[in-house]
């Protein structure tokens, strides 16, 4: 039993509440509902703005993109993790970059930096898909230790990854006493749309990380899990995404509910015919039918709004309304972008 206090969550989105519709957008509302006719990308989720003033810039002689995660600090500031071994902090409402970190492994070697959660200490939580491993760092940049992983999620031949399709998110339930990471792709031997999500537990504040349930997932045909987050009632939001040449990107948000979902970690080989419960889903939004809100694409998609999304944090709760930040990767390719979006979902109870 998690005996860590709940109420993390809720004061990491107090502190920001009422300062996240803010800040450089090319096109605003602030306070768009979901399901507003001009703004609606679905009947639960609506965009309120996207900004591109982040695009191509650098920041203390640092490139400021590659965005794969984002994450929020206890003073309601935006953490946005770059896969090039960089964090960023950037501000709460103009989401303009105030700080930067370099990090590195033991051997002081950078990272391909995929998955960011915050502590509620201030620890940050930090996957690398290479090995894969998870990390972390205090509020310098110093590096505190490493978490376990289970040697079948490693990269062939330590395991039965592949990759750059490994640890892809990051995220920690309310309490922060379970700490849950997303598999982008599937293992040797499992089937090519199931994917694992693995889980550490902890019981009190001063006890470290230890491996819990693993889960299975189903993603939708041709997609990989790009990020996860916590939606402070026990269940996750979860991107899927995937680019096709020619076409361009194809980028869902869905609900996710672990709570129910067997404990997979000692099936070898997860498939259809696996007697196990896999993480329920219902898909909120496909952000293609989003409005474009005026944006422009510099390659083909099916949408000018769509780009490389990688990340998605909560900035902002009331109930079961909540305010999301999502960001794109642009891999710092002149033909992508590094473009936030700003979006309000309302999600179904449970």
């Amino acid at each position: 039993m998690i005996t860590r206090s709940a109420l993390s969550i809720t004061v990491v989105l107090a502190a920001i509440a009422g300062c996240t519709g803010g800040g450089p957008s090319t096109t605003a509302s602030a306070d768009a509902p979901a399901g507003d006719k001009g703004h609606a990308c679905s009947p639960s989720v609506s965009i309120d703005s996207f900004s591109d003033a982040l695009d191509k810039i650098t920041f203390d002689n640092t490139f400021v993109g590659n965005f794969s995660a984002l994450a929020v600090d206890a003073d309601g500031r935006i953490n946005a993790l770059s896969d090039r071994s960089s964090l960023f902090t950037l501000d709460a409402r103009t989401h303009n970059p105030t700080g930067v970190l370099r990090l590195a492994d033991e051997n002081g070697r950078p990272l391909d930096s995929e998955g960011l959660a915050i502590d509620r200490d201030g620890t940050r939580l930090i996957t690398s898909e290479v090995e894969p491993s998870v990390r972390r760092y205090d509020r310098d940049g110093k590096l505190l230790g490493r978490l376990p992983v289970p040697d079948a999620l490693r990269v062939a031949p330590a395991g039965r990854a592949t990759t750059n399709l490994t640890l892809e998110g990051l995220t920690l339930q309310p309490g922060d006493g379970t700490l849950i990471a997303s598999m982008e792709g599937p293992l040797a031997g499992d089937d090519a749309d199931l994917v694992r999500f693995q889980s550490w537990n902890r019981h009190d504040a001063e006890a470290d990380f230890a491996l819990a349930p693993q889960y299975g997932y189903r993603v939708d045909a041709g997609l990989g899990v790009s990020d996860i987050t916590a939606t402070g009632d026990g269940r996750l939001l979860v991107l899927e995404r995937e680019f096709t040449a020619g076409v361009g990107n194809t980028v869902r948000l869905y609900l996710a509910d672990p709570r129910d979902a067997t404990d997979v970690s000692g099936v070898e080989n997860l498939t259809a015919q696996t007697d196990a419960r896999l993480i329920g889903k219902t898909l909120l939004a496909d952000i293609g039918r989003c409005p474009s809100l005026g944006a422009t694409a510099k390659q083909p998609q099916p949408n000018p709004l769509l780009d490389n999304i990688e990340a998605v944090a909560v900035t902002g709760m009331d109930h079961n309304r909540l305010r999301l930040l999502l960001s794109s990767d642009d891999n710092q390719n002149a033909v992508q972008i590094t473009r936030l979006y700003s979006l309000t979902a309302v999600l179904p109870q449970r």
